[in-house]
């Protein structure tokens, strides 16, 4: 794989993982568009996991206070430490949240992340996006500090749908949270808090059993980097985006993006 294309690929990864875009969709459609597909089997899966894990590391950087804030709470009764407060609450929450996407990605996994159509991935981007743009008009009336389990389950739930590429991880985990009544702010954070968990698990699914050939090592290494710094980026850009426009550019773009690819296919021009 030429380290240019896995540069390229890390980007995308990077920027699209936590824009509420679908980063599983660009990467197939960049594929896709430049006819890059150099890539099959043990070697592609070691490349997305290469580029999960940076922006994995990428976000955990940037979101580390809420992190570490969330992780100690929720740890202090079992260490003896004082009563589970609202921070702990929260932190267990998110680890619950992780259950569902867990599950379907086992039990279906495969299945969906073959459901690679460039129509479907096209109009995935349309109709979510919508739904983004809609849930974005609720009254804002949930603070972080109200994500419970219950609202986990749900946001979870929402949170399984993203194995279909063009759904977008991030983007309808905040959809069902603004639907839910939470701020924007709220929204954005608890979606990235929540896809830590799912990104670093499926990390560890997906190397069971991998066999990586050498030669790929650099361009993993070089996917990887490109991808921790631009998943930084991308947590910072859509916290500004979000608080100051709304979800209003986010949907735009998807609609466009989606629209732009079914006319690529409708005259055949790729």
């Amino acid at each position: 794989m030429p380290i240019l294309h896995a540069v390229v690929l890390g980007i995308v990864q990077g920027l699209t993982e936590f824009l509420p875009v679908s980063s599983s969709g660009h990467l197939i459609l960049v594929r896709w568009l430049f006819g890059w597909d150099e890539l099959t089997g043990d070697a592609a899966t070691a490349f997305d996991v290469a580029v999960h894990v940076g922006t994995l590391v990428g976000a955990t950087a940037y979101l580390r206070r809420d992190v570490a804030t969330c992780a100690t709470a929720a740890l202090a009764p079992l260490l003896g430490r004082g009563p589970l407060g609202t921070d702990g609450r929260v932190g267990w929450s998110l680890a619950l949240s992780a259950v569902p996407a867990g599950i379907v990605g086992v039990a279906a996994g495969d299945a969906l992340r073959g459901s690679d159509r460039i129509a479907l991935v096209a109009v995935a981007l349309i109709v979510f996006g919508l739904l983004l743009g809609a849930s974005d008009r609720w009254a804002e009336r949930r603070a972080q500090s109200d994500f419970g389990p219950w609202h986990a389950v749900l946001m979870g739930a929402g949170q399984a749908l993203a194995l279909q590429p063009g759904v977008s991880r991030a983007g309808v985990t905040m959809t069902v949270a603004r639907s839910l009544g939470y701020s924007r702010e709220a929204a954005v954070r608890l979606a990235f808090l929540m896809s830590l968990p799912v990104i670093a698990g499926a990390g560890v699914y997906g190397l069971l059993g991998l066999s990586v050939p050498e030669p790929l090592w650099p361009a993993l290494a070089a996917g990887a980097g490109s991808s921790l710094v631009t998943g930084w980026a991308a947590v910072w850009a859509t916290t500004k985006i979000a608080a100051r426009t709304g979800m209003g550019p986010f949907v735009a773009y998807r609609v466009l993006a989606g629209a732009a690819v079914l006319a690529l296919l409708a005259t055949g021009l790729r």
